[in-house]
Order: structure tokens, then C-alpha cells, then sequence
């Protein structure tokens, strides 16, 4: 059997596990790469909105992907469910980054770590010339550093000994 052959086999085109396991492998790795411009290593957590994020970049992607190779893919059937689970796979993602409903204390400050870490980054290596400009960089360097070392205290203390209820000042403040 040829190569045309076996292709034309496959659907009247491409592959559709071919296609789906293009979409799913680039999908994880936009994952990955979505933690690529954080400054350090010990910045990067995971983090549940980048989680639904890569699903909102699979989803459209398996739209886009299909619509441009739409006369590899012949099987009219198949091509409109891909479309039809790629809207609602899209959909229900980019809801779920939207809305943060899975979202709690510590997945919330996973996410903003490496958010923080990232302004850390281009704040640092900027080309700035403006002294304005980089005593503002300068005082976004040191807010980022310091919210970020809090975010880690806290989802410390958070996994150790559970949210708190009711805001509790030190002993030595209460009257």
C-alpha cells in the first residue's frame, strides 16, 4: 500500500489521531512554556488558571488547526464534532480562567507567584533609559520580591495549618 494510499484510507485524508495527538502535544507544551519568562526557577508552581488556560489555547487551536488543513480532513462528520468539542472545550475553559470558581487561597497565590516573578524578570533586563522609568522598575522589583516571599509564607502556613476564619492579630497587639 502506498503512502497516498494508506492516507486516503485514513478518512478520505489526514489522520484524525494524527491531528488530535498534534493538537494534545503542543497543547501540553504551551503549558510548560507559559512558565518559560519566569525569573527563577523557585518561582514557578502550579498553577490551576494556567491549568485551564492551556485548555483555552488547545481548544482554539483545534479549531484554527482544523479550519486551515479543512481539505486534509475529509470526513465531514468527524471535522464538525472536532469543531464542536474545540467551542466547548474553549468555552468552558476560558469560563473557568474567567470566572476563578476551582480557585482558592493557595491556588490563588501559586498562579500570582510566577505573575509576580515574571515582572521581576522584565524589570530587571529591561533596556530602560528614562531614570523615571527605572526607579519605577526598581520599586516594582522590590514589591514583587516582597509580595512573593508573603505568597510563600502564607501557602506555607496555609498547608500546615488550614485557612484561618477570622483575622488574628499577634498576641502582642491584642488588648
Amino acid at each position: 500500500m502506498t503512502e497516498k494510499t494508506r492516507h486516503s484510507d485514513e478518512g478520505g485524508g489526514g489522520s484524525y489521531w494524527r491531528f488530535m495527538a498534534m493538537v494534545s502535544t503542543s497543547t501540553v507544551i504551551m503549558f510548560f512554556l507559559m512558565y518559560a519568562n519566569t525569573f527563577t526557577v523557585d518561582d514557578i508552581f502550579w498553577s490551576e488558571t494556567r491549568f485551564w488556560m492551556m485548555f483555552v489555547m488547545g481548544g482554539m487551536m483545534m479549531i484554527v488547526m482544523l479550519l486551515f488543513m479543512w481539505g486534509m480532513y475529509k470526513d465531514r462528520t468527524k471535522n464538525f464534532i472536532i469543531l464542536g468539542v474545540g467551542a466547548v472545550v474553549f468555552a468552558l475553559a476560558l469560563w473557568l480562567v474567567r470566572s476563578q470558581t476551582t480557585v482558592d487561597d493557595t491556588e490563588y497565590m501559586a498562579a500570582m507567584i510566577p505573575h509576580h516573578s515574571i515582572a521581576i524578570m522584565t524589570s530587571e533586563r529591561a533596556s530602560l533609559k528614562d531614570p523615571r522609568v527605572r526607579e519605577l522598575a526598581q520599586a516594582i522589583i522590590v514589591a514583587q520580591r516582597r509580595e512573593i516571599a508573603e505568597m510563600k509564607y502564607l501557602i506555607n502556613d496555609i498547608e500546615q495549618n488550614g485557612p484561618r476564619t477570622e483575622e488574628r492579630l499577634p498576641e502582642e497587639m491584642q488588648q
